[in-house]
């Protein structure tokens, strides 16, 4: 089981949405920990993954040995690739 550590400016990002949203979000990061290489996808050219939970997106950084999950940005796909 990988470690999850989140940002707090994505915790901001978070207690902003609907409450609704803002836990869907969540879950679908909890369910990660598992086998995060299954919901995570590289982004092209860059070190970081996406994880896509509707029209949100999640931004981390994936350490395997370390067995963590640094969850650094979260944001609407309109925006959210402009801030990174």
């Amino acid at each position: 089981m990988y470690e999850l550590i989140i940002d707090d400016k994505a915790i901001e990002f978070l207690e902003k949405l609907e409450k609704h949203i803002g836990a869907r979000i969540f879950k679908k990061i909890q369910l990660t920990k598992e086998n995060p290489f299954h919901f995570f996808e590289r982004l092209e050219g860059r070190t970081d993954f996406k994880l896509r939970v509707g029209d949100y997106r999640v931004i981390a950084d994936i350490d395997s040995r370390k067995k963590r999950i640094e969850i650094t940005r979260i944001g609407h796909r309109k925006n959210i690739y402009k801030k990174i």
